[in-house]
């Protein structure tokens, strides 16, 4: 079964993926395409439209940064051959993120391979990497399938919180073990910190350059602020208590990613709105991190105006699996069968979906390509032959043998 996979047709198939444009917010068309696309493989698939409101009134919403009006996603089943067994969750996102504003050397959008290379926006992160899920279950379902179900939730949303995740976790939890295709570099990642997004508004009172004294720049209010997020920065990365996340060498970042005041050169600024992306802890929440934060910066604020409005945007919880538990040590030999090397088990500074499937109960690792310091970036690419090994990987993970390796 192993060697059953068709890497033309991957390459094929994850190349017409790239090609329709799915930025965070705008995904109907490329779940469509894949739907069909698994549907003509003769795979059991389902285009699922989410009742969004009602997503986002349930316990746990992720909250949301991008502007939405739907969320689509599809599920795919290989039927197991024994009912009741334990079933198997394989998860990937199709949103992707703008291409930017710096020029690419190839069309963000045109799916070109080359030089073994799939380009495009979306390839590396993550469209490549969910064909090559649907490729692996091409393969179990041509040779009879696992012991179980394995189910491939193909979500939105992932970018922004991980609403997609949520909503399908809503419908169906009852999994045995999660398995998701993000950029690895072929490590088994088992711990993942989480991030909360803000929004703050800084006031002043603006008056003529001339007459500084007379206003209060929003900008000298906005420094101490800065200069408390540094602080609160050091104070997360110490004394790291995750192994995994320790091994890192700034495991919580901190960033302002956004920086806006000013209207004129001449006039003292009066307003200064910033967006910043604060890491949290593995074995802390969210609400947490947030009430904590809020402490602090209002404790940085001077008494020249009024105090900084601050606003949660979104947010992505930490994550863990026991590094002993089983499917780690499923997800390392099925790496160290391909590439004939024990991978590394690790934790990332950055969240993904995995924080919905391990909030649910539900053992979770992540393994995939390598080339993750390209996602988001301009040029962005995957090479062909690893996904096809990840394909082999994730077949190894769900039951090579007939047996599934999670009983």
């Amino acid at each position: 079964m192993i060697d059953q996979i068709d890497v033309p047709a991957l390459a094929r198939d994850a190349a017409a993926l790239v090609r329709v444009p799915s930025v965070t917010g705008d995904e109907r068309a490329v779940m469509a395409a894949f739907a069909a696309m698994a549907e003509a493989a003769g795979l059991e698939a389902r285009l699922i439209e989410h009742d969004l409101a009602a997503v986002r009134a349930l316990p746990g919403y992720p909250g949301q940064v991008n502007a939405r009006s739907e969320l689509i996603g599809v599920e795919v089943v290989v039927r197991g051959r024994s009912e009741g067994a334990p079933r198997f969750l394989l998860n990937g996102h199709l949103d992707v993120v703008e291409p930017g504003a710096l020029p690419w050397s190839r069309d963000p959008w045109s799916g070109e391979i080359a030089d073994g290379r799939l380009h495009g926006r979306g390839s590396l992160d993550m469209k490549g990497a969910v064909v090559a899920c649907l490729h692996a279950l091409i393969a179990l379902r041509r040779t009879g399938g696992a012991s179980g179900d394995v189910v491939l939730h193909v979500v939105a949303s992932e970018e922004d919180g991980g609403q997609g995740a949520f909503a399908a976790l809503a419908r169906d939890d009852r999994f045995a073990g999660c398995l998701i295709p993000e950029a690895t570099g072929f490590d088994v990642v088992a711990a993942h910190g989480g991030s909360l997004q803000l929004e703050g508004v800084v006031r002043g009172r603006a008056t003529h350059a001339a007459h500084r004294l007379a206003g209060v720049s929003a900008i000298d209010r906005y420094l101490p602020l800065h200069t408390a997020l540094q602080t609160f920065e050091d104070d997360l990365n110490r004394d790291v208590t995750d192994p995994l996340m320790a091994a890192l060498p700034l495991p919580y970042p901190i960033v302002v990613g956004e920086l806006h005041a000013g209207r004129w050169v001449s006039q003292v600024p009066d307003e200064l709105r910033f967006r910043v992306r604060v890491g949290v802890p593995v074995g802390r929440t969210v609400a947490d991190v947030w009430a904590e934060l809020g402490e602090r910066l209002a404790a940085a604020a001077d008494d020249r105006g009024p105090a900084p409005e601050l606003t949660l945007l979104g947010a992505f919880q930490s994550a863990a699996t026991p590094v002993d538990h089983p499917l780690v040590a499923i997800a390392a030999a099925a790496v160290e069968s391909e590439l004939g090397r024990p991978p590394a088990v690790i934790g990332v500074p950055w969240g993904a979906d995995m924080q919905h499937v391990v909030a649910r109960g539900i053992p979770c690792v992540m393994v995939g390509t390598t080339g993750a310091s390209g996602a988001h970036g301009v040029d962005e690419w995957v090479e062909i032959d690893e996904l096809a090994l990840l394909a082999r990987v994730i077949l190894r993970v769900v039951g090579a043998s007939g047996e599934a390796p999670w009983d």
